[in-house]
Parts: C-alpha cells; structure tokens; sequence
C-alpha cells in the first residue's frame, strides 16, 4: 500500500491521507524598547522569535501566552495578531504555517524550556536569525514606521 494511503480501522477500505502544514505562533515580545529573541537548544540552532506549535485544543493566543511563558518566563500584556507567514519553506523541517503575534512582555526575562537563552535586541542590531524571522522582523519594523 502507498505510504499517502491509509486503511480504514471498521471496514479496511484504502482511504488517501491529506497532509497539511501545522500551525505554529511567534511572538514578538516588547520589553524595555527592544525585542525578545530566543536561543534555541534544538535544531535547527540559532536565534528565533519565541513561539511553538499549538496543542490540540488549543487557540493561537492560548499557544503565544504558553509558549511565552516557557520560553523566555514573560506574561504577556497587550497580546495582539500581527501576521500569518506560510511559505512551505519558511521552516526547514517541515511546512509550517506561523500566525504571529505582538505583545509587551511582564517578568524576568531567563530562557527556558527549548530556549537555551533569551536575551533583548534592539531592532536595529539584530544577530542572524533562524527560520523567516528576519523577514517577519522587517514586516514587523516597516509597520511600526507607517503609523
């Protein structure tokens, strides 16, 4: 049987399985005019917007509060949608798609969880990031300039 087939448990009927992308948040967080970056501990390695995959029962907002959280110890204030990034390789492991949020950050910043490090950047003195972030980041700094 083809690996994009699948048997039906009740009557074993060959039915095609559907992939589709997985839903993930990043998180622009705001603390002291800067941003929070992450160091991810996993692959693919280097800095990143905080953020993850949603949960199953779980809403977008739900996902950036916990992710937050775990990542980089914040409370979230002022937790709004920015943008949806979707391009199939947005993330070298797999089609991810991205809602992304903007918030301003409440705590000690201390990277935890797939966060070897979380530090603040200045948008302007950002280091190499991984994924789409630099795109998003730019997204992100381009609209701050149109208001």
């Amino acid at each position: 049987m083809p690996a994009d087939n699948l048997k039906c448990p009740n009557c074993n009927t060959v039915v095609k399985a559907y992939r589709n992308p997985f839903p993930t948040v990043d998180i622009i967080i705001r603390q002291e005019g800067k941003i929070v970056l992450i160091k991810r501990k996993n692959e693919p390695f280097g800095w990143a917007l905080p953020g993850g995959f949603v949960d199953y029962g779980e809403s977008f907002e739900q996902a950036a509060v916990r992710e937050a959280k775990e990542e980089t110890a914040l409370t979230l204030k002022n937790l709004q949608q920015f943008r949806a990034y979707s391009d199939p390789a947005r993330d070298p492991r797999q089609h991810n798609i991205s809602l992304v949020f903007t918030a301003d950050g409440e705590g000690l910043l201390c990277g935890g969880d797939d966060a070897a490090q979380a530090q603040l950047f200045s948008l302007n003195d950002l280091p190499k990031l991984c994924f789409d972030h630099a795109e998003i980041l730019e997204d992100y700094r381009q609209s701050l300039s149109a208001d």
